[in-house]
């Protein structure tokens, strides 16, 4: 179970050593970091950098080209609200402002008590069910208000 706490980097070192003769290591070392610690932590860095061979920049370009990387703690719930065009043309723009002004966030933020992450995503493949949005791994078609409560609460988010 991935924790928050903050690793040494030489904890972080093994835990990716093993992974160092892999060709291509540096994706397979960010997955496991993730899995580990929840999110990429600022003290996983260094080790990275040094066990890829890379620089802090490189690094930065990697994990920001791939969303599916954190570079801080996520909730323990996730709500991906569908920012594509079906789910705009459905309403999801003006779902979306009052989801997140529900929660009291901006895109990406985590509730204080770290029960809910909202993240926007770019198509969950329900188009024809418009807006659409996903609590973990629960798909909602014909999102409303209602419905993202209902699935929040499912989870007891």
């Amino acid at each position: 179970m991935p924790t928050h706490a903050l690793p040494a980097p030489e904890e972080v070192a093994g835990l990716i050593a093993p992974l160092e003769a892999l060709e291509g290591p540096l994706l397979p070392m960010l997955h496991r970091v993730q899995e580990t610690y929840g999110y990429l932590p600022q003290t996983a860095h260094d080790p990275l950098c040094k066990a890829a061979g890379i620089t802090r920049a490189e690094l930065a370009g990697v994990i920001s080209f791939y969303h599916d990387f954190k570079d801080a703690p996520q909730g323990r719930h996730v709500l991906r609200i569908c920012r594509a065009e079906a789910c705009q043309s459905m309403g999801g723009a003006g779902l979306a402002e009052r989801l997140l002004a529900k929660l009291g966030l901006d895109w990406h933020g985590t509730t204080p008590d770290g029960r809910v992450t909202v993240e926007p995503v770019y198509c969950l493949g329900l188009c024809a069910c418009a807006p659409a949005v996903m609590v973990d791994d629960t798909l909602v078609g014909r999102a409303d208000e209602a419905r993202v409560a209902s699935a929040l609460a499912e989870v007891r988010a």
